[in-house]
């Protein structure tokens, strides 16, 4: 059994799996070959000096360093799974020590994607949900795919019988709930991710269901 359907409730089926894009790994890559060509520059420089000694051999072992933190990147990578079930969105982290975060569908207030110019060439983007949870806002870091994961959200929240993200939550009977919602708002507006309009309209929104 995989550690993912051990997480999984009674009646609960896991809609799609996502991954970061492969791009993530592209900066650990550059860094660790730049890292392979000094070593085997410096391997090379000493050979001709020691004429074959230990420290040549020494120099080329160093090259496990940089192979194996790429190996453990890419380790990390494939354990990083962001999941989306009939009930929650799950985020997995970790090879040996597991760190899970989920947020219910019910809880799920409003969603918002990013994606750059790269982004949309190479298919990936940056997820961020806003939740009525402790937690509050759940970001996502280049997803692949993001517009599929999105989508898949929004059509299991209808199939719950909630209205679609983009639409005002359902009402909230404890006003500490809103006063945490409205925290959330103002600090995504002061960090410029809502414009002043967006900012006055959810406020109104939530205010309005006190």
């Amino acid at each position: 059994m995989s550690y993912v359907s051990q997480l999984l409730g009674e009646n609960e089926e896991v809609v799609l799996v996502a991954r970061q894009s492969w791009v993530v790994l592209l900066r650990a890559a550059v860094v660790d070959l730049i890292f392979v060509v000094i070593i085997l520059a410096v391997a090379a420089l000493a050979f001709g000096w020691s004429q074959g000694q230990p420290l040549t051999l020494a120099l080329a072992l160093l090259l496990l360093i940089p192979i194996g933190r790429f190996v453990w990147q890419v380790t990390r990578w494939r354990n990083r799974e962001y999941i989306v079930t009939n009930r929650r969105v799950i985020q997995v982290d970790g090879t040996i020590n597991k760190n899970v975060i989920d947020s219910s569908l019910e809880k799920v207030n409003d969603v918002r994607m990013t994606q750059s110019i790269l982004g949309r060439l190479f298919d990936y983007g940056d997820v961020e949900i806003l939740t009525a949870s402790e937690l509050g806002l759940n970001r996502f870091q280049r997803l692949t795919d993001p517009i599929k994961f999105k989508t898949a959200m929004l059509n299991e929240k209808e199939k719950l019988g909630f209205d679609e993200l983009a639409a005002p939550a359902a009402p909230v009977s404890k006003p500490s709930e809103i006063s945490i919602l409205i925290a959330q708002l103002n600090a995504l507006h002061k960090e410029g991710m809502l414009t002043d309009q967006e900012f006055q309209k959810k406020k109104a929104e939530l205010l309005a269901r006190l």
